[in-house]
């Protein structure tokens, strides 16, 4: 412990004095120091125990804070005392990796990531159920903590935007602008459906769900954008379905809620991939956008915006209840913010991620994910994993990524 606390405060000293310069490499070295920080669990130790999730559960997360946490020397105390807010969050994973060379034929800025990219989802999906159940769950905040968590992306955006050399700000007119409200709009619906999945039912239960998001891309590209899918394809939408059938059929906390936002979640994630297709196709607006960072910023400001106004209808009688709770409980609050962090991070680094690789690369890297996401975060939270729910995560994953590979496979074969 006397060690770990000592690594920390050497860190945090190094972190002031590389801030001092204000400059874009000492940016990057400090959170490249922090994120390595974040991935020493002997020195952080967090614990999380949750009742409520899973039943004597009890592991270490870096990012997040247990449920179970009471006391003067509770997890939420370690958390402060170990961290100087959101430091833990990759910043310009990008250019940082990018800066890394090649050995050996390895491009280790690919590898690096993969990795982030890996640990910010999983971390996402942990941190968010903890607020989640840690606020009531579905009967709780759900839409309320889905627009703070996009909120603290925002104001994440608006940092790099404003740190001399960080970021360069979009050079894009009011008319462009209004192009990505599109977008911003069909993003907003993802997450917000997402996050209420997440908060009705197990957290594994709704990426197997979400896993089936290619069936409902497939519908919507022919009915609304006369894309063009071909007859393997359609085939192997049937395993995807069939699994999520079977995982459904065999998950022990079945909610209908779960299920049905999960889908709304699929439908918005099919609308916002073709917007925003569209969207690119717009000449010169990509290089008036700058880079990935921007788009995704104007994304993620756009889609908060648009969850005000539902935050404020669907939750707005109980808002005071919800800041009073997240004043009182650091489990909600901290968890909250670092939810929010990963989730802007993880995917702006999953973009960079399918930037630099090929199709098939790509499928295979989201068939991993989905597999270590699902598995990974039911065993920590404790979440149910029937033989009938793995058969069914298995048939469906298999079956998506079959989808994203086929049209290779049979061209291929000709």
């Amino acid at each position: 412990l006397g060690s770990g606390i000592g690594i920390r405060f050497g860190q945090l000293r190094i972190m002031a004095n590389v801030l001092r310069s204000r400059s874009a490499p000492a940016l990057r070295a400090c959170v490249l120091l922090a994120a390595t920080a974040s991935l020493l669990p002997t020195a952080l130790d967090f614990a999380v125990h949750s009742p409520s999730v899973g039943a004597a559960t009890r592991t270490s997360l870096p990012g997040s804070v247990g449920i179970g946490a009471q006391g003067p020397h509770s997890a939420p105390l370690r958390l402060l005392a170990g961290s100087k807010g959101p430091a833990r969050v990759p910043v310009r994973a990008a250019e940082a990796a990018e800066a890394t060379k090649k050995k050996d034929g390895v491009d280790i800025a690919l590898l690096i990531y993969f990795a982030l990219w890996y640990l910010g989802n999983y971390y996402y999906n942990i941190t968010n159920k903890l607020a989640l159940t840690a606020a009531g769950g579905a009967s709780g905040f759900p839409m309320t903590i889905a627009t703070l968590q996009l909120g603290v992306g925002c104001l994440w955006a608006l940092l790099l935007w404003g740190y001399p050399d960080a970021r360069s700000l979009p050079d894009i007119t009011f008319e462009d602008y209004k192009k990505t409200l599109l977008v911003g709009f069909t993003s907003a619906g993802a997450h917000a459906a997402s996050v209420f999945a997440l908060s009705a039912g197990a957290v594994s239960f709704g990426q197997i769900v979400k896993a089936a998001e290619p069936a409902f891309a497939a519908l919507i590209g022919t009915m609304f954008y006369a894309s063009k899918v071909s007859t393997a394809k359609w085939l192997c939408l049937i395993p995807v379905i069939g699994g999520v059938v079977l995982a459904s059929l065999g998950e022990l906390d079945f909610a209908w809620a779960a299920l049905f936002t999960a889908g709304i979640a699929n439908v918005f994630a099919a609308f916002k991939a073709n917007e925003n297709k569209k969207l690119m196709t717009t000449a010169g607006l990509k290089e008036r956008l700058g880079n990935v960072g921007n788009q995704f910023a104007l994304t993620m400001i756009n889609s908060f915006i648009f969850c005000i106004p539902l935050m404020l209808i669907t939750e707005g009688a109980k808002l005071g209840e919800f800041m009073k709770l997240a004043s009182t409980n650091k489990v909600v609050l901290f968890n909250l913010i670092f939810s929010g962090l990963w989730f802007y991070a993880y995917n702006e680094l999953a973009t960079l991620t399918i930037k630099k690789t090929n199709a098939v690369t790509q499928s295979v890297a989201n068939t991993a994910k989905r597999v270590i996401v699902i598995v990974g975060v039911a065993i920590i939270m404790g979440e149910s994993l029937a033989p009938l729910k793995l058969i069914g995560c298995g048939i469906g994953i298999g079956g998506v990524f079959l989808y994203s590979i086929i049209d290779d496979l049979v061209k291929g074969k000709k």
